[in-house]
């Protein structure tokens, strides 16, 4: 069997970012990851020429097609799983993944005829936490799409680093992460005239929207990643000696000088992270106090 991550989220939540950090962090400890591009099947952009749809339109025809062809895929995956880590960059419309079911059956066919153990990463733009209603929303959405797809799930807010930029949060980030009492948000959405008429719906939606725990990662934190990956790790199974045992890899970044790219940022179509040899490297101090951390 092989193991491997599933990241889907809305446009502009970072999965590209952090597609291409964690695959420099999983290479540092050791796994490697596949490189396989899905415009050596279909062209978004030809998609749209041929067929005069816009982006929107444009993706849910490729997914179409994609799950036509999924026999494709499998062949381009199957020589490579045996020693590969896999990381799945979907494309950020957020109907793929809770309304419609190519998504679904994509991931169910591969799972199935390849033996993956695969971990939907949810990824939550940190931004939507300094409104409660985007927050609420942002949960509704997690919810519904951990039921769609039904993989094991992992909602993790994205851009963590970036959170004070975004003004002063109504409660402190725990609240956000640890999805405490939504009831507690009653107040602060009956402060917007647009949402107060409907105060007895949003207490419902409160009620609801309740998914599991939400993580937060930085990728400029080697220790928040590792983390990340060790929660990854308990949700697909892949543990070797136990949960402690990951610090034996992750104690190999002190050896290596880690490259996060801020430039370069991949199609939503490639859904897999290929190496990179540019980029802004992180100071070897600190990764050496990483590696003496996690060890």
């Amino acid at each position: 069997m092989v193991f491997g991550q599933v990241v889907i989220g809305p446009p502009g939540s970072g999965k590209t970012t952090y597609c291409n950090g964690m695959s420099q962090f999983l290479r540092l400890i050791g796994r490697y990851e596949c490189a396989v591009n899905i415009e050596d099947l279909i062209k978004l952009s030809d998609v749209m020429a041929e067929h005069s749809l816009g982006p929107n339109g444009g993706l849910v025809y490729c997914m179409d097609y994609l799950e036509k062809n999924v026999d494709w895929l499998e062949s381009k995956l199957a020589p490579l799983i045996k020693d590969h880590y896999l990381l799945f960059d979907f494309p950020g419309q957020v109907e793929l993944f809770f309304l419609h079911s190519n998504a679904k059956n994509v991931t169910e066919k591969l799972i199935k005829k390849l033996d993956l153990r695969l971990t939907a990463i949810h990824l939550v733009d940190s931004h939507l936490c300094s409104d409660p209603g985007t927050y609420v929303s942002a949960l509704l959405l997690s919810l519904s799409t951990m039921l769609h797809l039904e993989l094991p799930h992992i909602n993790d807010l994205s851009k963590i680093d970036l959170i004070e930029s975004y003004g002063k949060l109504a409660f402190n980030l725990e609240f956000y992460t640890d999805v405490e009492d939504l009831s507690y948000l009653q107040y602060h959405l009956d402060q917007d005239p647009r949402s107060a008429k409907y105060r007895k719906l949003t207490k419902q939606l409160c009620e609801l929207a309740h998914p599991s725990l939400i993580t937060s990662v930085s990728l400029q934190d080697k220790e928040s990643v590792g983390n990340l990956v060790k929660l990854i790790d308990k949700s697909n199974g892949y543990i070797f000696a136990g949960i402690d045992a990951s610090a034996v890899e992750f104690s190999k970044i002190a050896h290596h000088v880690l490259y996060l790219e801020q430039d370069q940022v991949l199609t939503d179509m490639d859904w897999d992270c290929k190496e990179r040899t540019s980029g802004t490297p992180m100071g070897e101090q600190d990764l050496q106090q990483s590696g003496k951390n996690a060890a």
